[in-house]
């Protein structure tokens, strides 16, 4: 390691360190498992190549065609929320840059993640290589209302919003699953956090405000009609 580049990876140790003190601790994540995980996984390798000096930055970063990075914050409180255990199915939708499904297949059994940009998907799939994750399917296609092939899950985690709930969604869960999606549309949605109790039950809890960039193809409300 020459000495530009060990600057550049020290500069990325403080950032990182600087985002979970100045973004994710004081949102309330205090589940140890969530903050040892962003404090060790290197988010800028995920970023596109121009944005690295931002990845720790409170911004949704831009990945071309179309899509977004979550924030820092955002993920790390969907990862909280959901409580994933080492035997857990996890269905994520929207792969995006990898990140989030690498931070899922860390703390899971196994993630079965779909992206609709087959370009993202590839990217992804190599990054996700790259750093020796294995349990992890990089699927390409559209899941806005799930992805039955390898239903039931233990956990799916919807990484945009939709304008409505899909509910084809909560019949793809397992008994106890999680659902972790954002509903609505700007300036108000809110990440909700549903719970399959029964054959056809699941509790709902509406967790935090926020605005996420939507997801594609997703069903649009009816526009009003005078």
């Amino acid at each position: 390691m020459n000495n530009t580049t060990a600057q550049h990876h020290d500069s990325m140790e403080i950032a990182r360190f600087n985002m979970v003190e100045q973004q994710i601790r004081p949102a309330e994540v205090l589940d140890p498992r969530v903050l040892d995980l962003v404090s060790q996984m290197p988010r800028e390798d995920f970023v596109p190549e121009e944005y690295r000096n931002l990845a720790y930055s409170d911004i949704h970063i831009p990945l071309g065609y179309g899509q977004t990075m979550l924030k820092p914050i955002q993920e790390a409180r969907f990862l909280q929320a959901l409580e994933i255990q080492p035997s857990d199915k996890v269905l994520e939708i929207g792969t995006g840059s990898g990140y989030m499904t690498a931070l899922l297949a860390k703390l899971a059994d196994r993630v079965i993640s779909v992206e609709i940009v087959p370009e993202l998907a590839q990217l992804a799939k190599a990054k996700l290589e790259a750093h020796g994750i294995s349990n992890v399917i990089v699927e390409t296609g559209d899941a806005a209302n799930g992805w039955e092939q390898n239903a039931p899950y233990d956990v799916i985690v919807v990484t945009g919003s939709m304008p409505l709930m899909a509910e084809s969604l909560k019949n793809q869960l397992n008994t106890n699953g999680r659902l972790c999606i954002t509903i609505g549309q700007e300036p108000v949605m809110t990440v909700y956090l549903f719970t399959r109790i029964g054959e056809n039950q699941w509790s709902e809890e509406a967790l935090f405000e926020t605005v996420i960039p939507s997801l594609q193809n997703v069903q649009q409300p009816d526009a009003f009609v005078f």
